[in-house]
């Protein structure tokens, strides 16, 4: 009996102690819950920003020619640099054209004595024909040769204001206030009227950016829009992950164009530290005129299972949730999100790079930081409307 007893003790001590040393070892082995960073959905209204590509124009261009043909005698401007209106950049020979001025003002002076001198036989004449001293003939002879002589000063006066230009264009003066680029053609050569191209200069004060929106983008989201309400656009530059440039449309084409179902826009804007140059090809963003309330997201958030995209969202239990969502505009490093989230999801802010869905989570609260995204038109004032993405 005895025996019995110590045989049923001995069989439940070694049951338990086989109980606690599995407890032991499940409780060695269950990992600690992964930390994760994890924020409330935003709400935020917002406008469909539509991008296009460009390039920039200026305004005026000018390839400058002479007027007249002649030698560079001096250049005045320094490659590269501004000039004003007006100023003084290419040194034409004078003499020659000098030459031509001196001689037309003697036979303007000489010709203008000679119509002096048949006004004064004309009035004699008159007088002596009204006495009947000389024919009618010979009174009619005078005047006759006093309006050739006349237009004789005319035409010489003619003449000598023609070359007195050609002397002046012997100085060629900028057009246009810009930047001007290198001189064509050295001091020295001969240069011919209306065919030498001596340098470009390109106005600088403000840039021209035209692009082109499809008929249905235009009549969807910009109907209304006009060259007198000065919509607002915003312009990167190729290597910039911003858009710090802020102009305005002002030029509306007055038609669609038949073969491209497009409409051509014109932004203008302002230049003051000469960042923009004409040629550079750039994007254009703009916003349509509706505003809406969606739901706003990090983009990083969002993963991608073949066709579908998804978002992890936190359920009970700190379990994370798979929901399928799908994506609308981008803004900056945020993402609109048309349908599948509601207001109050809190969703794993990194997205499905380390955890899936399923898996328990200790959640780590963060706070979104939009500071800088604009996400709708009245934003679009600061130098740094997009972040990098």
């Amino acid at each position: 009996m005895l025996k019995n007893i110590l045989v049923i003790s001995a069989i439940v001590i070694t049951t338990i102690l086989s109980g606690c040393t599995a407890e032991t070892k499940q409780n060695q082995t269950q990992p600690p819950l992964q930390p994760i960073d994890v924020a409330e959905v935003l709400i935020k209204p917002v406008q469909t920003w539509y991008t296009y590509t460009t390039r920039i124009e200026s305004p005026e261009e000018v390839a400058l020619m002479p007027r007249i043909s002649g030698v560079i005698t001096q250049i005045t401007f320094k490659e590269g640099d501004h000039v004003a209106e007006g100023d003084l950049l290419f040194q034409l020979d004078k003499r020659p054209f000098a030459a031509i001025v001196s001689s037309l003002e003697a036979q303007v002076i000489s010709a203008k004595a000679a119509f002096e001198q048949a006004k004064s036989e004309a009035k004699r004449a008159a007088r002596l024909s009204e006495r009947k001293a000389i024919s009618t003939e010979q009174a009619e002879l005078r005047e006759s040769t006093l309006l050739q002589r006349k237009a004789q000063v005319a035409a010489l006066q003619a003449q000598l204001d023609a070359a007195m230009l050609d002397l002046e264009f012997t100085s060629i003066r900028s057009p246009i206030n810009g930047i001007i680029s290198r001189a064509n053609i050295t001091k020295g050569n001969n240069i011919i009227a209306g065919q030498s191209v001596l340098t470009s200069i390109v106005s600088d004060k403000k840039m021209y950016a035209y692009f082109d929106i499809d008929e249905r983008t235009w009549n969807k989201s910009f109907n209304n829009v006009t060259a007198e309400k000065k919509q607002k656009v915003v312009m990167q530059k190729v290597g910039q992950t911003t858009f710090p440039y802020a102009g305005y449309i002002n030029f509306i084409d007055n038609r669609i164009n038949p073969s491209t179902g497009t409409l051509r826009v014109r932004a203008v804007f302002e230049e003051s530290e000469d960042q923009l140059r004409t040629g550079s090809f750039a994007r254009i963003k703009l916003a349509a005129n509706e505003v809406t309330e969606q739901i706003i997201i990090p983009s990083r958030a969002i993963g991608t299972d073949l066709k579908n995209r998804f978002v992890l969202t936190v359920g009970e239990n700190n379990i994370l949730q798979y929901k399928l969502v799908e994506v609308g505009e981008r803004y900056g490093k945020y993402s609109a999100i048309i349908s599948g989230l509601s207001e109050g999801d809190i969703i794993a802010v990194n997205g499905p790079a380390r955890v899936g869905p399923g898996m328990p989570i200790q959640p780590n609260n963060v706070e979104l930081d939009i500071t800088g995204i604009a996400f709708t038109l009245s934003n679009a004032n600061n130098n740094n409307l997009f972040a990098k993405y």
